[in-house]
């Protein structure tokens, strides 16, 4: 059964160790927001949220962990659920994650090219420990911090990752991320309506509560947050009165 509470997730995204947004995963269109991800992982804490999207993005564009030191900092020093994703190619990397204080590792390439791989760290870790993102454009799945587009359609990833005891997935429209334009509030229903029983957390675009109480009613296992957060388009208010409701 599923968990029902509603999970909220603010997402930090990384690069050179400060606290950056992309727009459609563009590292040309780069937004700069805080020099300290631990300070802003303690102001989340401190308004109330219990989990947090840690994403290396200089690991997820060169297929190495880069940002290692940073999650070990703010698991050492906030009580929030981790999880962290970017550059998670082998063992030792997971391994690494996990040691350096996540909860959950973050894993999308290696769920489209090494599958077996994938199988072999859900039948060690669990499957609560692992989170797919798959990143879609075009209905398409996309890789290697989107810089790369595959002809694996995303209701085929879905049924194949399935199978093999994939539960948890967060799901983005890249041409959506970013822009605060909305989300794909017909992907995800599409999605949760045809494979019912997988816990899908809907992110990129997201702008407002309404869309959010709607992402929630439809059956959504949460949203990330990211820009509208940093922006002020989802004030702190906004965000409490949320989490009382969740």
């Amino acid at each position: 059964m599923k968990d029902k509470k509603f999970k909220i997730i603010p997402s930090i995204d990384l690069i050179d160790g400060i606290c950056v947004r992309l727009t459609q995963g563009d590292y040309l269109r780069k937004d700069h927001y805080n020099k300290d991800p631990l300070k802003v992982s303690l102001y989340f804490q401190d308004i109330g949220i219990s989990r947090l999207h840690l994403v290396d993005l200089d690991g997820a564009k060169s297929g190495k962990i880069s940002h290692w030191r940073v999650l070990e900092k703010i698991s050492k020093n906030t009580d929030i659920t981790i999880d962290f994703g970017g550059g998670i190619k082998r063992d030792q990397d997971i391994r690494v994650v996990f040691e350096c204080g996540a909860t959950i590792a973050t894993i999308g390439s290696i769920a489209v090219k090494n599958l077996q791989l994938m199988k072999k760290w859900i039948k060690f870790y669990g499957s609560n420990k692992i989170f797919i993102g798959m990143d879609v454009n075009n209905k398409k799945i996309a890789i290697n911090g989107w810089k790369k587009m595959t002809d694996i359609y995303y209701c085929h990833f879905l049924k194949e990752t399935i199978s093999s005891g994939v539960e948890n997935y967060f799901c983005t429209d890249i041409s959506k991320d970013g822009l605060l334009s909305g989300s794909s509030l017909e992907l995800y229903e599409l999605i949760i309506t045809t494979y019912p029983k997988t816990k899908i957390v809907a992110s990129g675009g997201i702008s407002n509560f309404t869309e959010i109480q709607y992402l929630k009613d439809i059956g959504c296992y949460g949203i990330i947050l990211g820009k509208a957060l940093y922006e002020n388009k989802i004030t702190i208010s906004t965000l409490r009165e949320i989490m009382k409701k969740c």
